[in-house]
């Protein structure tokens, strides 16, 4: 990131969870994040119209169910990383249009894996192949790569587990791909998971 200035937004009811996330975001290293917490949609709008922020994170859930296309183009902001925050499980639907998602569980080091795969996103076009997938099925990769069973893959993403059994499915129609050892293959090749990490889960 080169420390880069980084704005971000976090749209959250909470005064305890808006808090913290901002406390981490000033803990993650190699990044200047300038955070700014939103409290109402009123100055939801207005701050992104006025400051463009590169990030968003925002509960899906909170002041309606937002369309994220839409307040984008109304907000003038395209470029406009949005991350839905999610503490619950949630509707899959209402994900619709995000760039991806943080927990309230992550650490300071997962949020900067997080943060990085967005910038490295404005920077790099990601190849055709890795794009077939949506986020939430990548993240279903990593996690069938790592062992783990559908109802843990459904807790870990905070989904329900028909909706992990459809994600599968759809893996395997797109990559036509059809065992774990496949997909071990193709998370290395698109750089999902690294080698090593991989070689450690077969130690246990």
């Amino acid at each position: 990131m080169d420390n880069e200035l980084l704005k971000i937004a976090i749209a959250e009811p909470s005064v305890i969870i808006r808090s913290g996330i901002t406390v981490a975001l000033r803990r993650i290293p190699d990044y200047r994040i300038q955070p700014f917490e939103i409290v109402s949609n009123e100055s939801l709008n207005t701050y992104l119209r006025l400051h463009k922020p590169d990030v968003l994170i925002i509960n899906p859930s909170f002041w309606g169910h937002y369309d994220i296309a839409k307040l984008k183009t109304e907000t003038q902001n395209p470029a406009l990383h949005c991350m839905a925050l999610l503490y619950s499980a949630i509707d899959e639907s209402l994900l619709k249009g995000y760039a991806d998602t943080i927990s309230i569980y992550d650490s300071v080091e997962l949020l900067k894996e997080k943060l990085d795969k967005l910038t490295k996103s404005s920077l790099d076009e990601i190849s055709d192949e890795n794009n077939a997938l949506s986020i939430r099925e990548k993240e279903s990769v990593i996690c069938v790569v790592n062992g783990l069973t559908n109802k843990e893959i459904a807790q870990e993403l905070f989904l329900s587990a028909h909706t992990v059994i459809s994600h599968r499915r759809n893996i395997a129609k797109k990559l036509e791909i059809h065992s774990t050892a496949g997909l071990t293959i193709y998370a290395i090749v698109n750089k999902l998971v690294e080698i090593d990490e991989i070689k450690k889960n077969l130690l246990f």
